[in-house]
């Protein structure tokens, strides 16, 4: 395994880690949250 062989590797893994986090943030289930935590400067103490 020569080191192009091994950064084309860290290329696609990262490239799978960033597919994930972005399935994560757009999911149905996380929209509550992300959107109360948008609201949060606008809320009175």
């Amino acid at each position: 395994m020569d080191i192009n062989t091994l950064r084309a590797v860290v290329t696609l893994v990262s490239f799978a880690i960033f597919i994930g986090i972005m399935r994560w943030a757009w999911s149905r289930r996380r929209e509550a949250d992300f959107t109360e935590a948008a609201n949060l400067p606008f809320t009175q103490d």
